[in-house]
């Protein structure tokens, strides 16, 4: 094990972090502010990314390119929407059928499995070459450092709207909100659509860093997401603020691939990661559980020995 190794990994999972923190800020949104588990961002990611690709290869411009395919990442939201408020589906469910049809509509947007770009024919805006670039304006850490800044403004701007809170109190609690007017319907459906247009937009930074789109480029996406939302809360439980919580989900993705790297650096059979992550994610999810049923017990009985005493 060369320690050099591990630390010339790092800019590369610092880079990756922060685009999977978007993933992350978008799959925040359906678990915990509409307390939602959408399973649509397994082939919303590898939309994004398959369209980003195929329009820079039509020839249009990135920035374009990343628009239609957070557009093409809302479209996959409404699906999923429209399947679980008009036609009653749960939506769990209703994800699933969205991530199974998305594989075959993913196919036929690539037009094979795999779709690969050559940094040095097309214009990308991130890339796993420009990582150390000396030039600020084409370094793919400070770029996507700085598109996470910008996403989590706008979110924080559009959740402290009108709008934004009426999304906000439906997850809270569905029956009071539509007791105060809220349509929760259109609320669901906007906020999955947002949830998946971030994670497509993700998807299309994830295509350009790797240099090509592959049909599976979102599996596990779900778990990588989740394991970025609990690994940032519970290191950072400090944080109240709506922004800051955003911070927090993308610097858990962050840590989750710091502590990637270093457990392929500690040489662990590269089968079982999935595996680590998975236990990693339960680990957390049931914490919160586990504190609220046995701390209190130890609490009471601290101040019972206090009292005796």
């Amino acid at each position: 094990m060369n320690f050099v190794s591990l630390l010339n990994a790092m800019p590369g999972a610092l880079a990756q972090g922060l685009i999977w923190g978007i993933t992350a800020i978008g799959i925040y949104i359906t678990y915990k502010v509409l307390d939602i588990a959408d399973l649509t961002v397994d082939g919303s990611l590898g939309t994004g990314g398959a369209v980003c690709i195929m329009m820079m290869m039509s020839g249009h411009n990135v920035y374009v390119s990343m628009l239609v395919a957070m557009m093409a990442g809302m479209l996959t939201g409404l699906v999923t929407g429209i399947f679980h408020t008009f036609m009653g589906i749960p939506a769990i469910l209703a994800g699933i059928l969205t991530q199974l049809g998305l594989y075959s509509v993913n196919l036929k947007i690539m037009g094979k499995s795999n779709q690969a770009i050559n940094v040095d024919k097309y214009d990308l805006m991130v890339s796993l070459r420009y990582i150390k670039n000396v030039a600020i304006y084409q370094n793919t850490i400070l770029l996507v450092a700085l598109v996470v800044i910008i996403l989590i403004a706008v979110l924080y701007w559009f959740f402290g709207t009108e709008l934004g809170s009426s999304l906000r109190a439906t997850g809270c609690n569905a029956g009071m909100a539509r007791a105060q007017g809220i349509n929760t319907d259109f609320a669901k459906v906007l906020g999955l659509m947002i949830s998946n247009g971030l994670v497509a937009f993700s998807g299309s930074l994830l295509a350009q860093y790797q240099g090509f789109a592959d049909i599976n480029m979102g599996r596990g996406c779900i778990v990588i997401g989740l394991a970025a939302v609990i690994i940032g809360e519970a290191v950072f439980a400090f944080f109240h603020n709506f922004a800051a919580k955003l911070l927090a989900v993308t610097l858990g993705s962050v840590i989750y691939y710091f502590v990637y790297n270093v457990v392929i650096w500690l040489g662990i059979d590269a089968d079982l990661l999935k595996l680590l992550s998975a236990i990693v994610v339960a680990i957390f999810l049931a914490t919160p559980y586990l504190r609220s049923k046995y701390m209190p017990k130890k609490a009471v009985k601290k101040i019972t020995d206090g009292e005796g005493a």
